[in-house]
Order: C-alpha cells, then structure tokens, then sequence
C-alpha cells in the first residue's frame, strides 16, 4: 500500500549522505533523484523514503509521533543500521536491544534534521 514515505530536510545534501549510508546497509540505492528531492528504495519493492526540502519553502520540521521504521533482516543488521545513523550524523533515541515479549528487537534514532527513524526485526512470532 505504501509506495514511500517523504521526510523534509534543511540540508539536502548532509541527509543525502545519512540515508545514502543507511540504504547501502539495507542492500538498496536511490531510485529517484532531483533537484530538491531525493528517494532511497527499489521500484517495485519495499516502500522507499525519500528527503527533501518542503515545496512551500518554509523551514522542514519535524513531525511529534512521526516515525520511520526501517525492517532489517537480522538483529545484527539492527546494531549496524543504528551504529551507521550515529557515524553520519544521527542522535541515538533508543538503543539496539529487545523491546518487550514478543521477539521485537529495535534501535531508535534521528536523523540529521531530527526525524525519528527506527530500524526492527521481528525475532519470533
């Protein structure tokens, strides 16, 4: 249902290099790139994300409860996904570990500009 999902940014190219390193991890590049926008996914895959600059020119902000959630294929992807969020200029929100009884295992982080991301895995059903 989700084709991708568009985070605004103040610095394009500073949150090119986050989520150009993030994609890589996730064995994936850009599938879309213009001027003021650029998008991270397959086409026909999984749901993308894609950065830009807000088309009405004001100021990107971030959304309070908007999150991004990023599915990792192993815990270990998790711990790398985070690790490279922080290298690239990301703050910790949250760090790689089980999060409750049902085998939900999570980092959490922001990017850049602040928006909240988290990379997952469903370790047990």
């Amino acid at each position: 249902m989700i084709g991708y999902v568009t985070l605004g940014t103040n610095d394009l190219a500073r949150g090119a290099l986050f989520y150009d390193a993030l994609a890589a991890e996730l064995g994936t590049g850009r599938m879309m790139d213009y001027e003021g926008a650029i998008a991270w996914g397959t086409p026909g895959g999984a749901a993308g994300i894609g950065l830009m600059r807000p088309f009405d020119g004001q100021p990107a902000t971030v959304g309070n409860g908007v999150m991004v959630a990023l599915e990792a294929r192993d815990p270990a992807q998790v711990d790398r996904l985070h690790q490279i969020a922080l290298d690239h200029g990301g703050t910790c929100e949250g760090a790689p570990g089980p999060r409750g009884e049902g085998g939900f295992y999570a980092a959490y982080f922001r990017d850049p500009d602040g928006n909240k991301l988290n990379a997952f895995v469903m370790t047990a059903v």
